[in-house]
């Protein structure tokens, strides 16, 4: 883990709260709870989402390391209450539960889920040990101290956005849009997704797939705006930032697959339909006209944007459950059937967009580091004027 901005989230999904600490934040940033708040009702957004979107109000209380509404540079500490939590005070107690409390094990796993795996992994017999923890519900903190992370950020300029590509098979055509506009699209979109007719088709696959007592993946694209060239490395392995943002992706809930740039398809092509040109004007210094590596080479941000797609499986919990086996027993049942939604790809995009907050905002403190955002500032325009004279 980078010491730059490095962070841990606790608290289980039906548990009292979600928590983080961030530790490497510099002194003087403008931070606020409204600042992540935005992001944090973003992420509950979405068409297809289950019953626990309409029992949550996800905001965020600092608890350390800001006074006054600046970052003092001392660890962060953010806390989100579950408002669920009230229903579920008996089950997830972490008090020993009163005699005669009816033990209400899940012994059924579900297929695709860490239920099975990490009940064996950690000596589990309820289940629920597992899922609590394992569930997407933990992304609620990673998106809350991505809201520290977008607010560095953006005192430099960078800007992340996401937008829904394909959900269920449905893609969408290539976009010949600023991505302004298609950001504003995106917002306005039940699904996220920046062009209306594919909405519409999605919007009928979920209602579709809901009534069948189904599940649906897709394909989400996350862009990071005005990265300077220079942030990442090629000189170690785990210093590259295509390596560090592919894992940082794949470690959201879900995610099967993630490519940069063109991705998968320069594997199709030849070379001469790949790498993009460098041209160079007087006035603007070294530019493309494409970005088929999606704004990192060699590991390092080219200066173009940074843009990154993920690939995220269907849910596991099925309202038709599939086969599965009883880990008390050992019988043939049907797995266990948890609140779940149909489709959660809008809501993990906006966790994308956390992912590649945090990792750029990692490699940006490398890359500028100083215990004052004063300090990090120095650094970045005399780097910054270094670079006019190429």
């Amino acid at each position: 883990m980078s010491l730059a901005f490095r962070f841990l989230t606790a608290g289980e999904s039906h548990g009292e709260a979600l928590v983080a600490v961030i530790d490497g934040v510099p002194a003087g940033l403008s931070l606020t709870e409204g600042d992540i708040n935005e992001d944090l009702a973003r992420r509950q957004k979405g068409y297809g989402r289950g019953g626990r979107m309409k029992i949550e109000r996800d905001r965020v209380h600092l608890t350390s390391g800001v006074r006054w509404a600046l970052t003092l540079g001392s660890p962060i500490t953010l806390t989100i209450p579950n408002l669920d939590w009230e229903n579920w005070k008996a089950t997830m107690s972490v008090a020993a539960p009163e005699p005669g409390t009816a033990a209400k094990q899940i012994t059924r796993p579900r297929p695709g889920h860490a239920d099975l795996a990490g009940a064996m992994k950690y000596g589990h017999r309820d289940i629920r040990n597992v899922l609590e923890r394992s569930s997407a519900r933990e992304t609620t903190a990673r998106v809350a101290v991505a809201g520290v992370a977008k607010k560095l950020l953006g005192e430099f300029g960078i800007e992340i956005q996401s937008h829904v590509v394909e959900i269920g098979g449905i893609r969408a055509g290539e976009l010949d849009l600023p991505w302004s506009e298609i950001r504003r699209r995106a917002e306005a979109s039940e699904v996220r997704c920046a062009d209306p007719e594919t909405e519409r088709r999605i919007i009928e696959a979920i209602d579709n797939a809901k009534t069948k007592g189904d599940t649906l993946g897709g394909i989400f694209e996350v862009v990071a705006l005005g990265c300077p060239v220079g942030l990442g490395s090629y000189v170690q392995w785990d210093r590259r930032l295509d390596g560090r943002l592919a894992q940082a992706f794949c470690a959201i809930q879900a995610i099967k697959g993630v490519e940069v740039g063109l991705g998968f398809e320069t594997a199709r092509r030849p070379g001469s339909q790949v790498h993009d040109e460098i041209l160079y004007d007087a006035d603007a210094g070294f530019k493309r006209t494409t970005n088929n590596a999606g704004g990192l080479e060699g590991g390092v941000t080219n200066g173009q944007p940074v843009v990154v797609r993920a690939a995220m499986k269907p849910l596991s919990t099925l309202r038709t459950p599939l086969r599965s086996v009883d880990v008390a027993t050992k019988e043939a049942v049907e797995a266990v059937v948890e609140r779940s939604d149909v489709c959660a790809v809008p809501a993990a995009g906006i966790v994308g967009e956390a992912m590649m907050a945090i990792v750029l905002a990692q490699a940006f403190l490398e890359k500028f580091g100083g215990d004052s955002l004063e300090e990090i500032r120095r650094n970045y325009d005399a780097y910054q004027a270094s670079l006019k004279n190429w």
